[in-house]
């Protein structure tokens, strides 16, 4: 019996030994959970937009698609959402994210609603507001409706 009235720990001690080479670091240094970043303060051009709320995930990729951003601190709780491409930078240290759009255009943005599914005429219409070329293949993009006959 090992220490502590454990069989084989003196066994198992040695597998976890600690090492005593300096240890390297590998990956992007950039790299963080999406716990650490909600939260994160969204700055506009001109002022403060909200907080980083939640993530939609793209199913396919894995992509993080869209920031969800809570816009409670400066106007009547309206969720946006904003590509993590149209950020200008990221300061890790002060957890913000820095956008390039003004503050009066995030709070004009087409709202996002949580219980309404995110599809392609929701996208066209978010990447058109914004003014950014979309990320799929334009062939992709669903026609717009027929016009309704007026009598």
């Amino acid at each position: 019996m090992g220490p502590g009235g454990l069989p084989g720990l003196l066994a198992a001690e040695k597998l976890y030994e600690v090492p005593t080479a300096p240890l390297t670091i590998s990956g992007d240094i950039h790299l963080r959970s999406a716990r650490e970043i909600r939260g994160y303060q969204i700055r506009a051009t001109d002022a403060s937009a909200g907080k980083i709320e939640d993530f939609i995930i793209d199913d396919d990729t894995w992509e993080i698609r869209y920031l969800v951003i809570d816009t409670a601190s400066w106007w009547q709780g309206k969720k946006v959402l904003v590509a993590p491409r149209w950020a200008r930078s990221v300061s890790w240290e002060g957890g913000i994210v820095l956008l390039d759009l003004s503050q009066e255009v995030i709070k004009k943005s087409p709202e996002w609603n949580p219980t309404a599914p995110i599809n392609r005429e929701y996208e066209a219409r978010l990447y058109d507001y914004y003014g950014h070329p979309v990320y799929w293949n334009e062939n992709d993009r669903p026609p717009k409706p027929a016009p309704t006959p007026r009598d």
